[in-house]
């Protein structure tokens, strides 16, 4: 990493908007006339106010050559390579927040464009605005007694995250001023840090809690965390973010802190503040920066170390996507269409926590849920509040479990009966009953493969021949994340790997991909999820198999020789089609 100015500036001596196009034309990225219409479609104030990058890339026109327009962010990794400088994008959850503020001073940092993204004992690594003028440098280096390494940065990311970095800083200084006099958190005791939490020394409503609590949520959304992680630890209280299924680290915060937001969150959420012994389910709906309407359900739990909190992010947007775009193929969605558009009997979905059964459940709900339908729900807890839907919440402490909230919904002459979990023989039992009168029941279990949910449903003592006479089918599911469409590459897999991979079935290896990382995915080669499924349809074949005492080799043979298509072979065949990979497919999906 260069830490001095870079002496292959010889296309750019001036950072302002002619010596820019200049050299844009001159590398060929851009015609001279094009030079000259941006050059008179920027404005003074723009030209005067905004840093020459972001003035041009606001006036860019459409690219001839590729018909695509040249964004800030590829600008600025021209620009980068053009000066000499490694170009750095600002990823928020790969940067110590705590440790980079106490660099510099805020005044500072906006005076220069400079914002600190990394420091250790030897030296600190600054992402800078203008690399033609580093006349501040050997001052700075002089007061940190550190070597000082220069990357360069989107400038319109350094003025937003010298704001955001600061002002979180600060919020958390002075949030923790307050617990000064009680002595470092970092020597107190368990017990003492508990008494800590239930005394709540912090208020919730303190504007820079306040602030924290925008912050946190606004961070998640950007970063597409499905959940928030907030853990308290004897040293320091731990925020995490749940993105594409895997855990990252996003900041830290002092335990008394970490107490005040979460007080603030159980109260936007109508959860008891006080109450800290016991765990408590709330929910609170709030906005994203550009206005979409968000829902959060939120959990705590008592832990010895205090109150530890999770939100889970529900988008209603996902509500809206096609079963396609949920990963189900064509041949999937026949079946799928077959097993739920019958007028009664029970579909089950079966898969881990996180899978994705409640997506795959309430987008069938709402294609079901015409005018001419009564649709009803009984949830522990609901997921996400649909307007289309009739929906119950369990409640144990009134005796309103799934058994029962199924036996009152009989009464309340429903089309289709949605059961959140079938988890005891009381509930199946319902379900039962509700499928043999008439109606169409749809449910989840937790099983490993499609086939297990009929030996399941044994176990918990339903007899076999109502399970013959009443499961229409079974959907297993996992979710894999999905290659970088930016970055990722064509990968050639060797012929044994394949064979064993997919157990010797005839699966043909058509367009492989490769993970490589990108600003878009954030270095880690995946963005998103989809969706890999088990159909086991109750054929004819299938129904004569299940008895008290049946053997769930032969129903898995049985289901293979009608057709079933495992979790693992419609894992090889999105690996095929270069949507995923093997390692992903191997890390969620059962060996069959």
């Amino acid at each position: 990493m260069n830490s001095s100015l870079p002496q292959n500036k010889a296309q750019i001596d001036h950072l302002n908007n002619k010596a820019i196009l200049k050299a844009m034309y001159k590398g060929q990225l851009i015609s001279v006339q094009e030079a000259k219409r941006i050059d008179q479609n920027i404005n003074e104030s723009e030209s005067k106010f905004s840093h020459p990058l972001i003035a041009i890339a606001r006036s860019m026109p459409i690219h001839v050559a590729t018909g695509d327009r040249i964004n800030l962010e590829s600008l600025c990794s021209w620009f980068s390579e053009v000066v000499g400088l490694e170009y750095f994008h600002i990823d928020p959850l790969k940067i110590d927040i705590g440790g980079v503020t106490q660099v510099m001073a805020p005044q500072y940092a906006k005076q220069n464009g400079l914002l600190a993204v990394k420091s250790d004992l030897n030296s600190v690594t600054l992402a800078i605005k203008n690399p033609l003028d580093l006349s501040w440098k050997e001052n700075l280096e002089g007061l940190l007694r550190k070597e000082i390494k220069i990357v360069f940065a989107n400038p319109s990311d350094i003025d937003r995250y010298v704001s955001e970095f600061y002002t979180l800083a600060k919020s958390i200084d002075k949030s923790t001023v307050s617990d000064q006099n009680q002595g470092s958190s970092i020597q107190q005791n368990l017990e003492q840090l508990v008494d800590l939490g239930r005394r709540g020394q912090l208020d919730a409503e303190d504007h820079h809690i306040v602030q924290l609590v925008d912050w946190l949520l606004q961070y998640a959304f950007e970063q597409r965390a499905s959940d928030i992680h907030l853990e308290p630890r004897k040293e320091q209280g731990e925020v995490r973010f749940r993105i594409d299924g895997i855990l990252h680290y996003a900041y830290q915060v002092p335990p008394n802190v970490l107490v005040a937001i979460t007080s603030r969150l159980k109260t936007l959420a109508r959860m008891d503040i006080s109450e800290k012994r016991r765990p408590q389910d709330g929910r609170l709906k709030t906005r994203t920066p550009e206005g979409k309407e968000i829902e959060l359900r939120l959990s705590s739990v008592p832990t010895a170390m205090g109150e530890k909190m999770v939100m889970r992010i529900f988008d209603p947007e996902v509500l809206q996507r096609s079963f396609h775009q949920l990963g189900l193929n064509d041949r999937e969605l026949d079946i799928w269409n077959r097993m739920t558009t019958h007028t009664n009997g029970i579909v089950l979905v079966t898969g881990p926590t996180g899978s994705g059964k409640t997506t795959t459940l309430y987008s069938t709900l709402k294609n079901l849920a015409t005018s001419e339908v009564n649709v009803c729900t009984i949830e522990d807890p609901i997921e996400m509040v649909e307007p289309s839907f009739n929906q119950i919440q369990v409640h144990n402490a009134i005796d309103l479990t799934f058994a029962e909230g199924v036996k009152s919904l009989l009464r309340q002459d429903p089309d289709i009966i949605m059961i959140g979990e079938i988890r005891d023989l009381q509930t199946a039992e319902m379900a039962i009953q509700a499928s043999l009168t008439g109606h169409l029941v749809l449910s989840t279990l937790h099983t490993n493969d499609a086939p297990s949910a009929v030996t399941r449903m044994l176990e918990l003592g339903v007899p076999a021949y109502l399970i013959s006479a009443t499961v229409l089918g079974v959907m297993a599911q996992r979710l894999v994340r999905t290659l970088c469409p930016h970055c990722k590459e064509p990968d050639e897999i060797d012929p044994e790997e394949w064979a064993e991979f997919t157990n010797g079935f005839d699966i043909p290896l058509a367009t492989p991909h490769k993970p490589v990382g990108c600003i878009e995915c954030r270095q880690t080669g995946f963005v998103g999820r989809v969706g890999l499924y088990e159909m086991m349809e109750m054929t004819p074949n299938l129904k004569p198999l299940i008895q008290n005492e049946t053997n769930l080799e032969d129903l898995k043979n049985q289901t293979l020789h009608d057709g079933l298509v495992t979790l693992r072979m419609s894992g090889a065949k999105k690996v095929s089609d270069g949507l995923t990979t093997i390692g992903e497919v191997l890390r969620v999906t059962p060996f069959n």
